[in-house]
């Protein structure tokens, strides 16, 4: 039985000691960091406020920025429904560079009342996210004409 716990006991201790991050490691990890990109958007929501249902698309640009020491690629843009649509630089960012993301809401593509859409960025730096709101008005005209008698809402 003592031999069986030091056993378990040695294999615990050596488990314990290869686990362990080397002094090199760290170095390697934290240098690795440093060159790797890093996506960074001052400010990720934006809203558009009320947007007449009819008037025509509204447009956003995000602007973003390559914090990282590697170069930025921005590889795709998800966004949440069909009434956004999204432009996106295809180009490598240079570390300290900035790029636009381009985010265009069309009213008439969905339902009036308040929206609110989540566009995802998926890049070499990972996966960010940021949202696009407002409401979307269904304009009724204030004066309607029936039977040549003239109504003011």
């Amino acid at each position: 039985m003592k031999k069986i716990l030091m056993l378990l006991l040695g294999c615990l201790c050596l488990a314990a000691t290869h686990g362990a991050p080397q002094s090199g490691d760290a170095l390697q990890s934290g240098a690795a960091e440093k060159e790797a990109p890093v996506l960074h958007i001052d400010a990720p929501s934006w809203n558009f406020g009320d947007v007449p249902r009819k008037g025509g698309d509204v447009s956003h640009d995000f602007v973003f920025r390559n914090d990282g020491g590697a170069p930025l690629v921005v590889l795709r843009v998800v966004t949440s429904c069909s009434c956004v649509k999204a432009s996106f630089p295809k180009r490598p960012v240079a570390p300290g560079e900035s790029g636009t993301i381009r985010i265009t809401y069309e009213p008439h593509k969905s339902e009036p009342g308040t929206f609110s859409k989540v566009i995802q960025i998926i890049s070499n730096a990972g996966r960010d996210v940021v949202t696009v709101r407002g409401t979307s008005l269904d304009e009724e005209p204030k004066v309607k004409i029936k039977n040549d008698k003239l109504k003011i809402k």
